[in-house]
């Protein structure tokens, strides 16, 4: 995961540039919408075969695609042929990660969810910070060719790794078209509802920032646009495993209280970054509240998923996640206009959303309580 994540975010920094060399820099808000549906919509076929034909299949597939888009770019002379890659691109998202949390949850004790989740989370989020921050230095001195190239080579070596990985999945079954009718209860795992909904709303806070991370750094004249991801995998890092074992310790709902807390203090903190040092430190707080969020969200999904259908499960969180940052990219179109000042107004359009966050998980935890009190 750590080198398939370093594959597509290397070139997320450049491609605000790289779509405005093409004609298109009024539709950056797309860039991260078109991936997320894609990635979203095959979120039902990979937890479905998953749990059918096994999580290493699944994983395997999505680091093919993930290999080939990532060589197809420099082709891309048109706006809508790169809109078309970007589409493609997002199923590779689709599958490699819904195959991977599926497995590494298979072989997590159960009252070591939360310190499990946070190491493999860790991987997870060196990934996006090695990626974010290399890619613009890539771009600078080798150029868009290279760039691409660097990143298909991540997603290949991914490849050959997932190869020696153990299937964890008893009785496959070998796959059949057949798989790929999907049904209402192979899309949304309804028992993993709390944990999705809590992720919808806080990823939005993600989607926004894929966009505008790069446009902020322009502003402020910091050249590396990769700048804010790689100051947030520093602070992720260090919390990751402290976070999930925190909410081992005193529950999920508490915790991610805490997580979504911090996270809206970010979102208003990056609003009113008006220079580097205050944009700098707006990242690390951005990357506190990620690391404690990101491994609970996880391993409450662990908790609430039937063991027979944890790819679903998987699949079910996954695809809140990609709505989540569907939403919050979507939502800079309406927000933001290439200007520097409607930049406040999109960021703190996230912070309203995670408040919201906070409002749900205070109702789920008291909801739960009273049942438990019924019983």
């Amino acid at each position: 995961m750590l080198l398939f994540m370093t594959s597509f975010n290397l070139i997320l920094p450049e491609l605000n540039q790289f779509i405005t060399l093409l004609g298109g820099g009024d539709k950056k808000g797309l860039i991260i919408t078109l991936f997320t549906i894609s990635a979203g919509l095959s979120r039902p076929f990979s937890g479905k075969l998953s749990d059918i034909i096994g999580r290493k299949m699944v994983m395997i597939v999505g680091a093919i695609i993930c290999f080939f888009t990532s060589l197809l770019y420099p082709l891309a002379t048109s706006v809508w042929f790169f809109f078309l890659l970007r589409f493609m691109h997002g199923f590779s998202a689709g599958f490699m990660p819904t195959g991977a949390t599926a497995l590494v949850t298979d072989i997590l004790p159960e009252n070591k969810r939360g310190v499990g989740m946070g190491i493999w989370g860790t991987f997870i989020s060196l990934g996006i910070g090695i990626g974010q921050w290399l890619g613009s230095p890539i771009h600078a001195h080798f150029g868009f060719n290279i760039l691409f190239s660097a990143a298909a080579l991540c997603s290949l070596c991914a490849l050959l790794l997932i190869l020696f990985a153990t299937e964890t999945l008893k009785n496959t079954v070998p796959f059949r078209l057949a798989h790929l009718r999907i049904q209402r209860k192979d899309v949304i795992d309804p028992s993993v509802a709390p944990a999705a909904i809590v992720m919808f709303l806080s990823a939005s806070c993600s989607g926004i920032i894929f966009v505008l991370a790069p446009e902020i750094s322009g502003y402020l004249g910091i050249s590396n646009k990769g700048w804010f991801f790689g100051l947030y995998v520093i602070s992720t890092i260090a919390v990751r495993v402290m976070g999930g074992d925190f909410s081992d310790r005193f529950g999920r709902q508490k915790t991610l209280i805490v997580g979504n807390a911090v996270l809206a203090l970010s979102m208003v903190l990056i609003a009113f970054s008006d220079n580097s040092w205050m944009y700098s430190l707006s990242a690390i707080v951005f990357g506190l509240a990620t690391g404690v969020n990101s491994p609970t969200l996880f391993a409450w999904t662990a908790d609430l998923s039937k063991k027979e259908r944890r790819g679903v499960g998987a699949g079910t969180l996954f695809i809140a996640l990609e709505g989540g940052i569907m939403l919050g990219s979507l939502s800079t179109i309406l927000t933001y206009n290439n200007q520097f000042k409607d930049i406040k107004i999109a960021l703190l359009v996230g912070a309203f959303l995670a408040c919201a966050a906070i409002v749900y998980l205070a109702w789920n935890l008291i909801s739960t309580r009273r049942k438990l009190t019924s019983t």
